[in-house]
């Protein structure tokens, strides 16, 4: 049976079940979409999301378990496996189809530097355009970003992610061309791909890039259909996403700059 082998930061692994922190919303969420369109597959017959004629078997491992198994076992008994990273700090040794794209998003530094080449500006963001990159073309999701959390606790708290975030045209385009141009200059495979950036003082900022649903993504779950998750596991299996929706009922969020 082939495996899809979700990879996470060993410190999430061992964090507390009770309530639901983000990332293992993140990893659950990612699980459901996979057994969902097991299931579908299962009821309409469709095997083209796999390469053989099975259904998937999800299983969540770390890094560090990762590394460990890469040294123990030949690249061989892994022909059956899709690894399905939601960390940029990979195994070295580890060799998949988006290893370089992987590797490009790790150095944020380096990719400032290219993205400044093409005369953007660069810093830190809170506001991310998630970008479904499907083999057939790229659709654009609204924007996600914060809500301030008002709490009485003296810990901090995770912070609480919303979608859609209104962004004019003065921003959106110059958002959307720029994904354009990263991916494409990137040469990047399918996946969901979230951009990170910032609005300050009539400048747009450029962060970082990340090629899967980061926590960010938990924001389009039950507002986004398909949300991020779903989209994610679509673009990996080559299956079409043909449009983007947003709950009809619920509210716009307006940006603020920082």
């Amino acid at each position: 049976m082939p495996q899809v082998l979700i990879v996470i930061e060993p410190a999430a692994a061992s964090l507390p079940c009770d309530g639901l922190p983000q990332i293992t919303q993140v990893v659950s969420a990612l699980k459901q979409a996979i057994l969902q369109e097991n299931q579908t597959d299962r009821m309409t017959g469709d095997r083209s999301s796999a390469s053989s004629d099975s259904l998937w078997q999800v299983r969540v491992i770390t890094t560090t378990e990762l590394a460990a198994q890469l040294d123990a076992e030949p690249v061989t008994t892994w022909a059956q496996t899709l690894l399905c990273p939601l960390t940029l700090n990979l195994p070295t040794q580890l060799r998949f189809t988006a290893e370089a794209i992987y590797q490009t998003c790790r150095s944020i530094t380096g990719l400032r530097q290219h993205v400044e080449q093409w005369h953007y500006a660069t810093g830190d963001g809170n506001l991310w355009l998630p970008i479904v990159h499907t083999a057939k073309g790229s659709l654009y999701a609204e924007a996600i970003g914060q809500t301030s959390q008002t709490t009485s606790q003296p810990v901090a708290t995770d912070p609480v992610y919303c979608q859609p975030i209104h962004l004019s045209d003065e921003w959106r385009q110059p958002l959307y061309e720029l994904g354009f141009r990263l991916l494409k200059a990137l040469n990047a495979p399918p996946a969901v791909y979230l951009i990170q950036f910032g609005i300050s003082e009539q400048t747009l900022y450029f962060d970082r890039l990340l090629p899967f649903p980061d926590l960010p993504a938990i924001a389009s779950l039950g507002i986004q259909t398909p949300d991020l998750f779903h989209c994610h596991w679509h673009c990996l299996m080559g299956k079409p996403i043909y449009d983007l929706t947003i709950a009809g009922n619920h509210p716009t969020y307006q940006m603020v700059a920082h």
